[in-house]
């Protein structure tokens, strides 16, 4: 059945532990369903089913799979194997009750399949590999309870022993948007983690939670990993496309040439040789061909060829080179698709009219890595050009690349969710569907595992599935958090919901526009600036790196600032993370992996930089005993942090955040262990034994100095431990209060 994009009202209730419901709708397969398209712009991807309730398709382990044409195609190989997996995990007896399931390629569209079920038989037709991958995963999300994110959540089982389909038919329908898929970016944790299996582990169950969410398109990783993983991608279906800063697929510049500058006015041929050996190395997979030229290091080519110093110089050339690439592919390639990047600097001189595109490219507009449809900051820089298309090109092939985790070294998120609501980022992708963007949808989702809601949200979206934000969530926190609770279940699954919504309402706003909220990276980022300005120059001067955030005529002032902003946003948190360390106690570990821990790195991240702020203030007071301890304090805050995440490392997950070296909390840890040891210079030195004889002596010891020092000197920890011990003595150290 399908429904018309302006279909409103249509509503398909069926009888409780119905199983037609499970074909509409696979969150949940044993209640009723009611289902509402309330939104104009979402498609929506509804199976056709007919069935006979006289009799079920029983399937258990003694299923066999009969791949008839498709036994030599990898990714529908792959897909069975993963349907035999997904039943032993659910199936727990030796029924043989002797069905078997026939795939049977059939003249369809794209992806498209259709299931006929018989009492003793199936048979799935489609005309490609995708169609029959989806059919599977249907089967398996719908009628066994395998949910998308089942390996990233620790989705718990309740086994059974056998599963009933009913006999009828499915049949799929399109969804609403061409290409969909996931940029496995910054992935510097599952780049290191192997989930106690294999380096090729964690992308294969990327992949996988990818089909399931009904996505067909990849950038397996970045820069040396989307070589290393792009075979898989491909084996499992996927299409692949590639990362903005690397055209075509092709080696970087600068990794096989590190001798040379990455000049193209220099260097032509080399460039030339490159992209065609891309071509060459993935002329055989499904490709999306990303034409373009950015620089090496993700920032614009000009910084390595200054000659093109005006605007006009840089679009002709960015407009040539891609059309010596569409060239070059064509070359290899029979019916290729394009798509290019619009992104930072190429937004800025495509809005300013000094590039042109080929007509069949697939134009890509990209958030600001904050989930708001405008070019994004680089630096100081800021115009927040808007980032869609503009009226009278809105009938051409447009895409979005957008954020769900974004690494910007000023405010963005790595290891928690992106700051702003699922209802934002529905407000956002709606005006962006509305302005033609239909035809290619690739999100940033990082590591997978701190991104899953949001990622599931979005697969929502380009699903068709037409779940408003707040019953999105109130699904998701059903799906998956109704597993393992100790307690009444019912209350838990009540208070969930508010809770992930709380967290959006907690974010820190760092700016004046809707979209400018805190993610994990301001407090690491914007302290370790500070840090570095105070012990480069004692602070004698602002930092001009901070002016996108605190403009200001001394370090005093953007300090005031930070300090206005870092103690607000901990305040809201306070509260948060009591709730959720509250629920907890009653909920699985699940919510202590995901929202529990996310809300722990913001807070304790927060009151380190409170800390930190506080010390600053004690410093510019010249109380250096005092602001030694305080930048202690802050340190303690963000080691705890730290250790947040490494206790949330059990079973598989060992090991998952030890590579943390983007956000990497404990680097700022680090650097305030060191700005201790500059305070202690100023206000201890150079004999060092002043404050360790004021923290650790007694009244009457600390005023017979005959002997300077008694015993060794402490280190700098040693001495900031001394003092945590003393915490309470206002004589010594002040009113300091709370502890790590």
């Amino acid at each position: 059945m399908r429904f018309r994009k302006k279909l409103w009202g249509l509503i398909f209730c069926f009888a409780e532990k119905s199983e037609i419901s499970k074909c509409v709708y696979g969150f949940f397969p044993f209640t009723p369903i009611v289902y509402f398209p309330i939104m104009e712009w979402r498609y929506d991807r509804v199976f056709t089913v007919k069935e006979d309730m006289m009799g079920t398709f029983l399937l258990d382990k003694s299923v066999t799979v009969d791949l008839g044409t498709m036994k030599d195609r990898g990714a529908v190989r792959r897909a069975v194997e993963r349907f035999y997996r997904d039943l032993d995990m659910v199936i727990d007896g030796d029924s043989a009750y002797g069905g078997g399931i026939r795939l049977c390629e059939e003249s369809m569209e794209p992806e498209q399949y259709r299931i006929l079920v018989e009492e003793k038989r199936m048979v799935i037709c489609a005309g490609d590999e995708l169609g029959f991958v989806y059919a599977l995963l249907h089967l398996s999300e719908a009628y066994m309870g395998i949910l998308p994110f089942w390996f990233w959540n620790d989705q718990k089982f309740e086994k059974r022993d056998v599963v009933e389909i009913p006999v009828g038919t499915i049949a799929s329908s399109p969804y609403p948007v061409r290409y969909r898929g996931w940029f496995l970016n910054d992935e510097v944790l599952i780049s290191r983690w192997d989930g106690g299996v294999s380096k090729e582990y964690p992308w294969e169950m990327a992949f996988e939670a990818l089909l399931r969410l009904g996505g067909n398109l990849v950038i397996p990783g970045t820069d040396a990993n989307s070589k290393i993983y792009v075979g898989l991608a491909a084996d499992m279906g996927l299409w692949i496309t590639h990362h903005h800063a690397e055209p075509l697929g092709a080696e970087m510049f600068a990794r096989v040439y590190p001798d040379k500058t990455p000049s193209f006015a220099e260097y032509p041929e080399l460039f030339y040789s490159l992209w065609e050996d891309g071509i060459r190395r993935q002329k055989d997979y499904h490709v999306i061909w990303n034409i373009g030229f950015r620089g090496q290091g993700d920032r614009p080519f000009w910084d390595d060829d200054p000659q093109y110093d005006t605007p006009k110089k840089r679009g002709d050339l960015i407009s040539s080179l891609m059309v010596r690439q569409y060239e070059l592919v064509k070359k290899y390639v029979k019916n290729p698709v394009f798509c290019t990047n619009l992104y930072g600097e190429t937004m800025e001189l495509y809005q300013q009219g000094f590039l042109t595109l080929p007509e069949d490219v697939i134009t890509i507009w990209a958030d600001n890595g904050y989930g708001k449809m405008v070019s994004r900051r680089q630096g100081n820089h800021n115009p927040r050009v808007p980032a869609l298309p503009p009226a009278d090109l809105r009938d051409g092939n447009h895409g979005t690349y957008y954020h769900v985790s974004f690494y910007d070294l000023q405010a963005a998120n790595h290891i928690t969710m992106l700051p702003n609501s699922m209802e934002f980022v529905e407000k956002e992708l709606k005006i962006a569907y509305d302005c033609g963007i239909k035809s290619l949808w690739v999100v940033n989702c990082s590591n997978v595992k701190p991104h899953v809601y949001p990622l599931d949200f979005i697969g929502n979206l380009w699903r068709g599935n037409s779940l408003n934000a707040a019953e999105h969530r109130r699904r998701y926190m059903e799906s998956y958090y109704a597993y393992g609770q100790r307690i009444d279940g019912k209350n838990l699954l009540a208070a969930l919901p508010d809770l992930f919504e709380a967290y959006f309402k907690c974010t820190v706003p760092y700016g004046k526009e809707e979209d400018e909220r805190a993610g994990d990276q301001f407090y690491n980022y914007v302290t370790r600036d500070f840090v570095c300005r105070i012990m480069a120059d004692g602070g004698q001067r602002p930092e001009p790196e901070l002016n996108w955030f605190a403009p200001g005529e001394s370090l005093e002032e953007q300090m005031e600032q930070y300090r206005e902003t870092v103690v607000n946003g901990r305040n809201a948190f306070e509260p948060l993370l009591e709730a959720c360390s509250r629920m907890a106690e009653q909920a699985g570990p699940l919510l202590e992996d995901s929202l529990l821990l996310q809300v722990k790195l913001h807070t304790y991240c927060l009151r380190g930089a409170v800390s930190f702020c506080d010390g600053y203030e004690a410093y510019a007071g010249k109380q250096y005993l005092r602001a030694f301890y305080l930048f202690g304090r802050a340190a303690d805050w963000y080691e705890a942090a730290d250790r947040s995440m490494r206790a949330r490392e059990h079973g598989k997950w060992k090991g998952f955040y030890e590579n943390d070296c983007l956000c990497d909390v404990k680097e700022t840890a680090y650097c305030l262990r060191r700005l201790m040891g500059y305070i202690r210079n100023l206000g201890d030195g150079p004999h060092f034994y002043e404050w360790q004889r004021e923290v650790t002596y007694s009244e009457e010891d600390k005023r017979v100095v005959l002997i300077t020092n008694m015993e060794n000197h402490m280190t700098d920890q040693e001495l900031y431990q001394a003092m945590k011990e003393r915490e309470s003595d206002e004589k010594a150290l002040g009113s300091v209060g709370g502890t790590v």
